[in-house]
């Protein structure tokens, strides 16, 4: 199919996008990498009257390191996210995710902005934002705010992000020395999405666990921020974590949607094993 009629513009500004926006309401769009919007426009699942390519923005933030923080903006390519030397030094959360992010077409034009915009409750981009602690930036017409990711997402592609807000930037905390990170996801082929995954964070004093952020992705509306991973793990040796208690009770805890990648049940016993091997290549050292 062919997509409906719609106009096109192209802002030189995240502030002239963020208007734009405001000005034509629920009809437009921003485009970026364009992978989601584009075959939804083609199945006429999605019908805008106006597109906004903010690919010549020139406000946009490069990826790069500062004040603290990894950044990365509105016009950053999983690609160039993905190969950077600064990823896998400041950020090897990202580094062991990226790979997994679709397909390589894909990922030489998806944007991880857009990504979090989409807020698919299977893709990998989220659920790491969320356990590395990151915010999201939003860009009004006039100001623009932060949100830390946990409370950016709201729903089932429902998030934080204002109807004349365009997301400018992603911010991660730099990794520290005894900082660990473990990831996994159960696919039908590679480059799917997860029907089942896991982004994990830990940051360590003395070889103890302080701090645990356990993530589920796959099974629900949203990434899950475990309470009881960081409840059982936390103040405990790295290598005396509780792994098949801490996978047992995550298995336990989540509330997965039953559909055509799988019951309930299924859910719950993929996540309890990929819960393990997180968890094992996190703090036994095993490769997950």
């Amino acid at each position: 199919m062919k997509p409906p009629p719609f106009g096109y513009v192209r802002p030189r500004s995240l502030t002239e996008a963020a208007a734009l926006l405001q000005s034509h309401g629920d009809g437009a769009q921003i485009l970026a990498g364009g992978q989601s919007l584009l075959p939804t426009l083609s199945l006429r699942l999605s019908q805008p009257t106006l597109l906004i390519d903010i690919n010549a923005v020139e406000d946009a933030t490069p990826l790069e390191e500062r004040d603290g923080t990894l950044r990365c903006g509105a016009r950053v390519r999983h690609v160039e996210l993905e190969r950077s030397e600064l990823t896998h030094r400041r950020a090897p959360l990202l580094a062991m995710a990226m790979p997994q992010v679709a397909h390589v077409a894909i990922r030489n034009r998806g944007t991880p902005c857009g990504s979090v915009a989409l807020a698919d409750p299977a893709a990998e981009i989220p659920a790491c934002v969320i356990a590395l602690r990151g915010d999201v930036v939003l860009q009004g017409s006039k100001v623009s705010r932060i949100v830390a990711a946990e409370d950016f997402f709201l729903g089932l592609y429902e998030t934080a992000r204002g109807a004349a807000e365009v997301i400018s930037e992603l911010r991660f905390p730099i990794a520290e020395p005894d900082d660990r990170f473990g990831f996994a996801e159960f696919t039908r082929r590679l480059g799917d999405f997860a029907i089942v995954g896991i982004a994990a964070a830990a940051h360590l004093e003395d070889r103890h666990v302080v701090d645990l952020r356990f993530v589920v992705f796959g099974c629900e509306a949203r990434p899950k921020l475990s309470a009881v991973a960081r409840e059982l793990a936390n103040g405990c040796a790295c290598d005396a974590v509780p792994i098949e208690r801490i996978a047992k009770a995550v298995a336990s805890e989540i509330d997965p949607m039953s559909n055509a990648q799988g019951d309930a049940r299924s859910k719950r016993l993929q996540t309890r094993a990929l819960s393990a091997r997180v968890l094992t290549h996190m703090f036994a050292g095993e490769a997950a």
